[in-house]
């Protein structure tokens, strides 16, 4: 017979899955807040690009997330439905010489930039992914792993990394051989083969470590090693 002064044994409860969200949004009060991130800070080749978002409070797409996590499929998708519904959307770049001029950092910080700049309305507070605080024309908070907590910040990373992707399959035109449409200008096996083959084009990043011994002669085995 069953113990009666026994506790039945609670289930364990699986961790529920939780993604972006509009908490930070709110926590910034009644004002208006947009979501700030980046694409392209780490290839050898080709501009960075930035994206700034407006959400509405309601009829927001599902499925937003991080970027990083969503196949390409997935981001196409939902970037038509982040232009359709968002209170306003940009997305900016800094180019290749940008990038040689300022560095990739302040680079990113132009193309946000530009970004926001086009913005209409203007924000008051702008949520950027990471620990940088980037002289934006507005507030900024910085949110480390931004892409992953806030809905506005991810909208923005979907942007920026389908319109810099756009951008790459476009270059692999122009500039054939490398593998931009299918690597984006990262570091991969068939971008160092090419390297190696046809020298840098005028798109890669001449001042980083692997395009640089190129342009000096340093035929080296290993150009990944480079790259860490």
């Amino acid at each position: 017979m069953p113990n009666p002064d026994s506790k039945p044994k609670s289930k364990p409860l699986g961790k529920k899955a939780i993604g972006p969200n509009l908490t930070l949004e709110k926590l910034c009060g009644e004002v208006i807040v947009c979501g700030v991130d980046e694409a392209g800070r780490g290839p050898w080749a080709g501009p960075v690009s930035a994206a700034a978002v407006i959400l509405p409070a309601r009829r927001l797409p599902k499925g937003i997330d991080d970027s990083k996590k969503l196949n390409a499929k997935a981001r196409e998708a939902l970037e038509i439905e982040i232009k359709d519904r968002a209170l306003a959307w940009a997305v900016a770049f800094a180019s290749v010489e940008e990038i040689a001029e300022l560095n990739i950092l302040h680079a990113t910080g132009l193309a946000m930039r530009r970004a926001v700049e086009a913005l209409t309305p203007q924000p008051v507070i702008a949520l950027v992914d990471g620990n940088y605080r980037f002289p934006l024309p507005c507030e900024v908070r910085t949110v480390i792993g931004g892409d992953g907590l806030s809905l506005s910040i991810a909208a923005a990373s979907i942007l920026a990394k389908t319109a810099r992707d756009r951008l790459m399959v476009e270059m692999d035109g122009l500039y054939p051989g490398y593998g931009f449409a299918s690597h984006k200008g990262y570091n991969a096996p068939t971008h160092q083969q090419a390297l190696k083959s046809l020298g840098p084009c005028p798109i890669h990043r001449q001042a980083w470590g692997p395009i640089k011994a190129l342009l000096q002669g340093d035929l080296l085995e290993d150009l990944e090693e480079l790259a860490d």
